[in-house]
């Protein structure tokens, strides 16, 4: 799915700032443990099957934008960052399977515990960027990182899109949008130099595709270097 923020490159995205706050719990109380409707939901739709799923997701820590009955692309991409956790095919709909799963799903496979309790663990085998907050999960997300591609810059030099795995911490941060020689990058926390970093974009789809940046959602974007230290917040890449 990919969105056209023609517009948002000429200026930064004020309006998509969102609360860290209502990131910390449900909108209503009891909603975590309300099951999900066995109606098939889908992109698109509308209605108070939509703002269920939208509830239970935030009650798991997956972002849908906001709890308005809407299946938007904000929501789609939590669908997807719940399906890849919960090892799914990535779809635009929400399954049997998938509806089972949000009764009783799993928890994202933990990296690494000893990198401390505040954290952002990024497992490229899936997709998922998750950050922790004294140990407990803060906030999932769908990525797109490298895309495994051989590429050369308009500026010279080629190389292979391959997202670096290791440890490393958050270094700084560059507000609005960044041109640099292969596009543009979105509030961009860096954690290699000024070479890598995990950002929005506008295209983050269920293939990575990067050029060996985290991609992550604009929606996310707008607020997730709100919820991180910079610099020095652990940054775990696995695969």
């Amino acid at each position: 799915m990919r969105r056209l923020w023609i517009a948002a490159l000429l200026a930064p995205v004020l309006a998509l700032a969102v609360p860290a706050v209502a990131l910390a719990a449900p909108s209503v109380h009891g909603e975590q443990t309300a099951p999900v409707s066995a109606r098939t939901l889908q992109f698109g739709m509308h209605g108070s099957a939509v703002r269920k799923l939208q509830r239970r997701l935030a009650a798991l820590k997956y972002y849908p934008g906001a709890i308005d009955g809407s299946f938007s692309t904000n929501t789609l991409e939590a669908v997807w960052a719940f399906q890849e956790v919960q090892r799914l095919p990535g779809e635009d709909f929400v399954s049997s399977a998938m509806q089972r799963a949000l009764n009783h799903p799993r928890a994202p496979r933990v990296l690494d515990a000893a990198a401390g309790p505040n954290r952002i663990e990024v497992n490229i085998g899936i997709e998922v960027l998750v950050l922790y907050k004294h140990n407990h999960v803060q906030l999932i997300s769908h990525v797109s990182s490298g895309g495994g591609y051989y590429y050369c810059s308009p500026r010279g030099g080629c190389g292979v899109a391959i997202t670096p795995t290791g440890n490393y911490r958050t270094r700084s941060f560059f507000p609005g949008w960044l041109a640099v020689p292969l596009g543009f990058m979105y509030n961009s926390v860096f954690f290699i130099g000024t070479a890598f970093a995990i950002h929005g974009d506008s295209d983050v789809p269920l293939a990575p595709v990067s050029h060996g940046c985290i991609r992550i959602p604009m929606d996310i974007a707008a607020f997730f270097h709100t919820l991180v230290k910079i610099p020095g917040e652990p940054v775990i890449i696995r695969r």
